[in-house]
């Protein structure tokens, strides 16, 4: 498969479907409180302010299918499930942590173009 070349604008390119899951919302969040290190889903739930153990489960589930998280279950009862970042993960995680500083770090520009755009169209 090395051999492959892959494109993410080809329809058919299975890469698109691993980048929707890592530029998704619940994908990059995920993967951004990931990287501050390993937690369990109840934590990961907390972390991830707004998503819901739905949406979490099935979010964890692609990432782990695409080799971007290792789950573990403990053999205790209740039942401890941990997730940490594979090698893979922590490298996309960490392209994911860049944006997400430059885009908080900018955020006075983004709402003063919002106002602007807003108001340019009568006040929206």
């Amino acid at each position: 498969m090395d051999s492959l070349a892959f494109d993410v604008f080809s329809r058919q390119c299975p890469s698109r479907g691993t980048l929707e899951h890592v530029t998704g919302r619940w994908g990059s969040l995920t993967l951004g409180a990931l990287y501050e290190g390993g937690l369990r889903f109840n934590e990961l739930r907390r972390r991830v302010d707004g998503v819901s153990e739905k949406m979490l489960s099935q979010t964890l589930h692609a990432l782990e299918r695409d080799g971007l998280v290792h789950r573990e279950a403990q053999p205790t009862n209740p039942p401890r499930v941990d997730y940490e970042l594979t090698p893979l993960g922590r490298e996309v995680a960490g392209r994911l942590i860049g944006l997400i500083g430059l885009v908080e770090g900018r955020m006075a520009e983004v709402l003063a173009a919002r106002t602007r755009y807003d108001e340019a169209r009568g006040g929206r």
